[in-house]
C-alpha cells in the first residue's frame, strides 16, 4: 500500500473585504484543508456586516484562517484562531505577522 504524502505546499487565500482587501496570503495545503470559497465568505460577511465591527471572533478549525483573517480585516476587535496541525498554526502566525495584526491570536490545540 502506498502511503499518501503529508508534504505541505503553499497555496493562497485572498482577503475579500475590509482594510486588507485584495491581499493574498500563503496557505499550507494539507489533506482535508479546504479554504472557505470567496463567494461563501462574501455572502457570510454581508450577513454579518452590521455585527462584525468591534466583535470578538472565534475561528474553530481555522485551517487557512480565511474566516478569522477576514473578520479582522473588517475591523473585528479580535479573532482567536484554533488549529490542531502545528505547521498550519505556524503559517497562521506568520500571516498575522505579515498583516502586522496584533488583534489575532493562534492557539495550536484540538477543538
Amino acid at each position: 500500500m502506498i502511503k499518501k504524502s503529508q508534504h505541505h505546499t503553499l497555496g493562497q487565500v485572498r482577503i475579500i473585504g475590509g482594510q486588507w482587501r485584495g491581499r493574498k496570503l500563503p496557505v499550507l495545503t494539507s489533506p482535508g484543508l479546504r479554504p472557505t470559497p470567496d463567494r461563501v465568505r462574501e455572502t457570510l460577511f454581508n450577513w454579518l456586516d452590521p455585527m462584525i465591527q468591534n466583535a470578538r471572533c472565534l475561528d474553530c478549525f481555522a485551517g487557512s484562517g480565511a474566516l478569522g483573517l477576514e473578520a479582522l480585516s473588517r475591523y473585528a476587535t479580535s479573532a482567536t484562531l484554533l488549529e490542531l496541525e502545528n505547521n498550519v498554526a505556524q503559517q497562521l502566525i506568520n500571516n498575522l505577522a505579515l498583516l502586522k495584526s496584533e488583534d489575532g491570536c493562534v492557539i495550536n490545540t484540538n477543538t
